[in-house]
């Protein structure tokens, strides 16, 4: 029987700083049950909500995904009084989640030692261009750039152009997905074996070197540099992506001895397999250019879809190069439900991608979209820290809080958090729906938001 809970509840995250190499790390934590607290600037925020070419009702549609399942309040960490605020709000926390430029935190007077000393459980996950030491380790750094020191922007594209980047943001979102995977290392020895918290130091130029493969030694014990190679793996053939006569592409991977004999018959070239131009993998990589013009002349004369066919009854791996609209009306991805629809209080029913991994008996769940700006401010401020309501409006009379003007009273009341089926138009799975915490600026908060421990996590070591 499936436990109803999620696996990360109980657990308390504050997330600081911008963008994507920390928020992101914050998304997939509260994707599992964490609750995530993101501090924004008064004013303004984090620069994703207005991040983005393409607006829905004049809103973003970058923001409602990075930041799921996290609540906003603003502090002005540049004032004495945001910083012991922080101080304050981070001893309640397990882990801390910062992108700042090294050096940032402890100008703040918000270090790790400083902030351990109240709470010596705490796992801070620091995420910058090149870490926290070394040469670099002041100079400003952006995912590109990490992309870049990485390695990965040498092996992209083809030989005779520059090196491009891959389409989305590669380093800020692997440098977050090492930082969670660093998080919850920690936090298993704070629990499993009695230590105390620590710092989790993540450079984005070394979260790309980590995917790549066997190119040190390539180069060091052999002399070779891997380079850029366009939409083929050198020597292994055929892998390669084929032209349609509906002008698609479908990647064919038949390098392998047996796959190649069923994709040699499938062409109508069963000949192939007894080729000595093509017998071996090792004369395939050869004469690949030859075999590639060959295979691409068969699917030439065929739509995507009897490619596809084909190479199924064959038993050939392939698929089609996905665009969004493939996506969102793909069979596999219905029966999967990797897309999921979030009832967003401004835009309304919102798509997009579901939690991964996903886990049997816990699995992760959005639940709701990105926050406005300081809507939990009082949920936090005032239920977690006891901050009086006195209190908290000279907070924000001094600028070190700022609560947004608007409200998101306005989400529909006949929505349920919890999912239900929805039909929708395309032929895509009912989409979960899933609406927004009913909750504004003055929302009273839940109390099992500011709990220091549950039954799924251990309470907090001090």
């Amino acid at each position: 029987m499936r436990d109803s809970g999620r696996p990360l509840e109980g657990l308390r995250v504050v997330e600081m700083g911008s963008l994507l190499a920390g928020p992101f790390c914050g998304q997939l934590l509260g994707d599992f049950g964490a609750e995530v607290i993101k501090v924004e600037p008064p004013g303004k925020g984090d620069p994703m909500r207005v991040w983005g070419r393409h607006q829905k009702e004049g809103r973003t549609l970058w923001w409602p995904i990075i930041a799921r399942n996290k609540k906003s309040v603003t502090l002005n960490l540049r004032e004495a009084e945001g910083q012991e605020l922080a101080r304050r709000l981070i001893a309640e926390a397990d882990v801390l989640v910062e992108n700042f430029r090294p050096g940032t935190m402890e100008k703040w007077g918000l270090g790790y030692r400083e902030l351990s000393e109240p709470n010596p459980g705490l796992v801070m996950v620091r995420v910058s261009g090149f870490g926290q030491t070394g040469p670099y380790r002041d100079q400003a750094g952006f995912g590109s750039v990490g992309e870049a020191m990485g390695g990965i922007r040498h092996v992209t594209g083809f030989p005779d152009q520059a090196p491009p980047r891959t389409g989305i943001s590669l380093g800020d979102s692997l440098a977050a997905t090492f930082g969670a995977l660093g998080a919850m290392t920690a936090l298993y020895h704070r629990e499993a074996h009695g230590g105390r918290g620590q710092v989790v130091d993540v450079g984005i130029y070394e979260a790309v070197l980590a995917l790549m493969e066997s190119t040190i030694p390539e180069h060091v014990l052999t002399g070779h540099t891997r380079g850029r190679t366009g939409t083929v793996l050198p020597f292994v053939a055929p892998s390669n992506i084929y032209p349609t006569n509906d002008e698609d592409y479908i990647l064919i991977a038949g390098n392998v001895d047996n796959v190649f004999k069923r994709l040699a018959k499938a062409v109508g070239h069963p000949e192939w397999a007894k080729d000595e131009r093509y017998a071996t993998h090792h004369a395939r990589g050869e004469n690949m250019e030859d075999l590639d013009a060959g295979i691409s002349a068969w699917t030439q004369e065929r739509n995507g879809d009897e490619v596809l066919e084909a190479m199924a009854e064959a038993g050939v791996p392939a698929g089609k190069v996905f665009t969004a609209a493939d996506m969102v009306e793909d069979p596999q991805y219905a029966a999967r439900g990797n897309i999921v629809e979030v009832e967003d209080p401004e835009i309304g029913p919102f798509p997009m991608q579901n939690v991964v991994p996903r886990l049997t008996e816990t699995p992760g769940e959005v639940r709701w979209t990105g926050p406005a700006l300081g809507q939990h401010n009082d949920e936090v401020y005032g239920g977690l820290l006891g901050i009086s309501e006195r209190d908290r409006e000279k907070l924000r009379e001094g600028g070190i809080v700022q609560c947004t003007s608007r409200s998101w009273t306005s989400a529909p009341a006949t929505a349920s958090r919890t999912r239900r089926r929805r039909s929708h138009p395309r032929p895509v799975p009912s989409y979960a729906t899933i609406s927004p915490p009913p909750a504004s600026c003055a929302s009273r908060r839940r109390a099992s938001s500011t709990r220091r421990g549950s039954p799924r996590w251990p309470a907090r070591r001090r």
